[in-house]
């Protein structure tokens, strides 16, 4: 069937032609042979009209076939320059993804895609919308044009997960936080970017910081809150993740792990030298019964322990945990653990005279914040066998928890020598405090009984993936002019 017949039965008006005044004359004198039956007449009739059809007919087919092809190409423009079919890998120079757009170079490809996005939609406030409508958020009415986001000491993973949720924004990723230009409007980093007020000076634009993390002790909040600055964070993520780290610990510590493990190399093996507890039966003592707290209560009742907790924002009673107070739960608990924030309150909460009230030979986690410990009350108790074991995820410096000693003091020692300071800096005393803190830490992990961790508590594949996926949720919805999660 040809594209003539088909237009003429789908449209036979619009390929009927009228005839013109001298035809109908023509026809009105043309005379049928007699004998010849009407049908004849008519059919030769509709022959010629055929053929005044034709040219018109001819017309009409090639517009379709333009249109179709027009169609044809859009539809293929469209599929290709999907924003879904792939996102840039910074750092690799590809985009991931299969098929065509997956084999493209990165950078290219990524401008390519931006510049005729922007094209399309026009405006900053519609990129933001058509970015938002696709992670079904709300539209924005915040920034006019895109925003500038730092990231500060973040891995390639993390890059690539913001960089392909943010295409909309100018984002920077830099090794640590004085890195941070004076441009910046937005800034998010972890724990160990310590934002000060002299930070704050020195960055004018600054309007939101989002913290990847529960804690903001690291942050300068009331300095933010007295500037305008918004500070978001991210409020519960890894709960279980770190409850379970918790038990990790205790458990190294109850089966004496780190003993066991260095007794072949050091000493002839005894079953005496490394014997270790059962936990049930023993008491254990939570202080901070929040999210991760009451969540460590569930896994030591499993454990058939008997759980008592002190939390100074709730005493509300629950299901096998016991609130007392605090120096009723140092006196009775074999196991004492924190998970407790970092404030001005509970700054070395444990310290020479709380350690004191403990039974001889308790056990100590710290899973919380490295502060909330003084570091040479914990080394002399450890000497003194009142601490019988300690399992730490953090510490006051953690620099010790990822590099020697002898490492960090001669890095100090060459920063010194190259920079252009006056040498009675050496001895500050700030210095000097900071340095000692790392030879405590170090002394303190160097003890068989001491079982720690480079702050990784929170470091499970579904607790960073909440985290991240919170952080991002804040900063789209400040963009958007409704900021959640506030501290400040």
């Amino acid at each position: 069937m040809n594209v003539h017949f088909a237009l003429a039965q789908l449209f036979p008006s619009l390929l009927r032609r009228e005839p013109r005044a001298g035809e109908i004359r023509e026809e009105e004198e043309r005379e049928i042979p007699a004998g010849q039956p009407a049908g004849q007449a008519e059919g030769c009739t509709e022959s010629a009209g055929d053929e005044l059809r034709l040219p018109l007919a001819l017309g009409v087919s090639v517009i379709v076939i333009v249109v179709v092809v027009v169609i044809v190409m859009i539809v293929i423009i469209v599929i290709v320059v999907r924003p879904a079919t792939g996102h840039r890998a910074r750092g690799t120079g590809e985009c991931s993804g299969g098929g065509f757009v997956g084999r493209m170079h990165g950078a290219r490809w990524f401008a390519l895609r931006r510049v005729f996005v922007m094209r399309r939609i026009g405006g900053g406030q519609d990129r933001r919308r058509l970015s938002q409508e696709r992670d079904g958020a709300a539209p924005s009415r915040g920034y006019g044009a895109a925003v500038i986001l730092y990231f500060a000491e973040t891995e390639q993973p993390v890059q690539e997960f913001f960089t392909a949720r943010f295409p909309e924004h100018d984002l920077r990723f830099v090794a640590k936080l004085a890195e941070v230009g004076a441009d910046a409007e937005i800034v998010s980093g972890f724990t160990d970017c310590e934002i000060t007020e002299d930070f704050l000076e020195t960055h004018g634009a600054l309007r939101l910081i989002a913290t990847c993390s529960t804690a903001t002790d690291h942050i300068a909040v009331a300095a933010c809150r007295a500037r305008g600055i918004t500070v978001c964070h991210v409020p519960a993520y890894g709960d279980t993740t770190v409850a379970e780290h918790t038990f990790a610990l205790v458990l190294a510590l109850s089966r004496r792990l780190r003993e066991t493990m260095l007794t072949p190399t050091h000493r002839k093996f005894s079953y005496a030298a490394v014997r270790g507890f059962d936990l049930c039966g023993k008491t254990i003592g939570i202080i901070g019964a929040g999210h991760i707290g009451r969540r460590v209560a569930v896994l030591a009742q499993a454990f058939r322990m008997e759980v008592l907790a002190c939390d100074v924002a709730t005493s509300s009673p629950e299901a096998g945990m016991q609130f007392v107070p605090l120096d009723e739960l140092l006196a009775r608990a074999q196991i004492v653990t924190l998970h407790a924030p970092l404030t001005d309150a509970t700054r070395h909460l444990i310290n020479r005279e709380t350690l004191a009230k403990c039974p001889r030979g308790v056990i100590l986690i710290n899973t919380a914040r490295g502060g909330l410990i003084d570091t040479a009350a914990l080394r002399e108790a450890l000497d003194s066998g009142q601490v019988g074991g300690a399992g730490l995820d953090v510490l006051e410096d953690e620099r010790v928890l990822r590099a020697p000693a002898s490492a960090i003091i001669a890095g100090e020692i060459v920063a010194k020598l190259q920079g252009e300071v006056d040498t009675r800096e050496a001895h500050d005393a700030g210095r000097l405090a900071a340095l000692q803190e790392v030879m405590l830490g170090d002394a303190i992990l160097s003890k068989p009984n001491v079982v720690f961790t480079p702050h990784v508590a929170f470091n499970s594949v579904e607790a960073f993936h909440r985290l991240l996926e919170t952080t991002a949720e804040n900063i789209q919805a400040f963009v958007a002019g409704k900021p959640i999660h506030v501290v400040a």
